[in-house]
């Protein structure tokens, strides 16, 4: 199976610099066919002839770079077929849409054994709202349809610059993970975990909660088949009951389908930095006050203002703060029961 990225962004984002870290850093053990599509730009190693058809060109470290022109289709079957790759790198024109791109794929997928692995687009933090404006739907539909969105030049913004990048990228794409940790500070296994896996921290600690919860449901379980008519009477100690019905549920069938039933999740990726002192604020005021919801689990890993970043867990009646490396962007996580989400925007500063 060969695996095929789709690396777009508009002309500067820096994709050539972008995709130059993950074959340096990520796919040194893989041999790697570079496609750039359509309009003459400069690919990572320097111009390519631009004819018609397929141009070849080898490079060290297992690399193979090609211009496709034309019939997109039809030379990357070409490629396919020629050279094997274990991963196609496609870098489109800064001005194609990534809905087209993606719809190629698509179809090769029926021929081929390959996968449709990864959307990714590069957006300049700095320009981001320029180029919204100047390029409209071309920019949007490279947001709308990337499962992730690498911003670059991040370092270059302030802390409101950023978080308005960020607000509208969400704004087209609620899905995406948005990647705003400067690249010198993040390797780049720590990118390809994001492309290829989206590691969703609301998912981890859900999954985590559950667990937790199963076996706390499986050491009670004699317990609790003697209490079954009791919890199924107490409708008013809703949180009683829904653990009640919890309980029940994965001992008769022991999987985890109906998390969503019981627990509401609150999640945020943000570059908001905070100091130590505002987080361990925050943590006080999720243990103490109901106003939030009934709060069973926080997670999170954000930049600290001093420098480093700071990553915190909450259970009820404890909580932990430490150190951490960087993450691709600051993500925050509050599950529980009946949650306030406004309230929780307002506490931890974001919306």
């Amino acid at each position: 199976m060969i695996k095929i990225d789709i690396v777009s962004g508009f002309l500067g984002a820096g994709k050539t610099t972008f995709i130059k870290k993950m074959i340096e850093e990520v796919y040194t053990d893989e041999k790697i066919a570079l496609i750039e599509n359509e309009f003459g730009e400069v690919g990572i190693d320097g111009g390519f002839l631009k004819d018609s058809g397929v141009n070849i060109t080898e490079m060290n470290s297992g690399c193979i770079c090609c211009s496709l022109v034309g019939d997109f289709g039809r030379n990357l079957n070409e490629v396919i077929t020629t050279y094997h790759p274990d991963r196609i790198i496609i870098e489109p024109s800064g001005v194609g849409k990534l809905s087209d791109v993606m719809k190629s794929v698509i179809d090769i997928e029926k021929e081929q054994d390959v996968k449709l692995n990864a959307l990714v687009t590069v957006v300049n933090a700095k320009k981001a709202s320029k180029q919204m404006k100047a390029f409209g739907e071309f920019f949007n539909n490279q947001i709308a349809f990337a499962t992730t969105i690498v911003l670059s030049r991040t370092q270059d913004t302030t802390t409101e610059q950023l978080e308005l990048c960020v607000k509208q990228m969400q704004g087209l794409n609620a899905k995406a993970a948005v990647i705003t940790t400067p690249w010198t500070q993040i390797a780049g296994e720590q990118i390809l975990a994001v492309i290829e896996g989206r590691d969703s921290l609301e998912m981890k600690a859900l999954a985590e909660e559950t667990h937790r919860r199963e076996s706390e449901a499986h050491r009670q379980d004699h317990h609790h088949h003697e209490e079954e008519h009791e919890h199924g009477h107490h409708h008013e100690h809703e949180h009683h009951h829904e653990e009640g019905h919890e309980h029940e549920h994965h001992h008769e069938h022991g999987h985890h389908h109906h998390a969503d039933e019981i627990f509401t999740s609150w999640g945020k990726e943000t570059p908001h930095r905070y100091t130590k002192p505002e987080i361990e604020r925050i943590l006080q005021a999720l243990s103490e006050g109901r106003q939030y919801g009934e709060v069973l689990r926080a997670k999170g890993m954000v930049e600290n203002k001093e420098g480093g970043w700071i990553y915190f867990d909450l259970v009820p009646g404890e909580y932990e703060i430490r150190e951490g490396e960087p993450d691709y962007t600051g993500r925050l996580c509050v599950i529980g029961t009946h949650m306030d989400e406004r309230k929780l925007e307002e506490l931890f500063g974001v919306s």
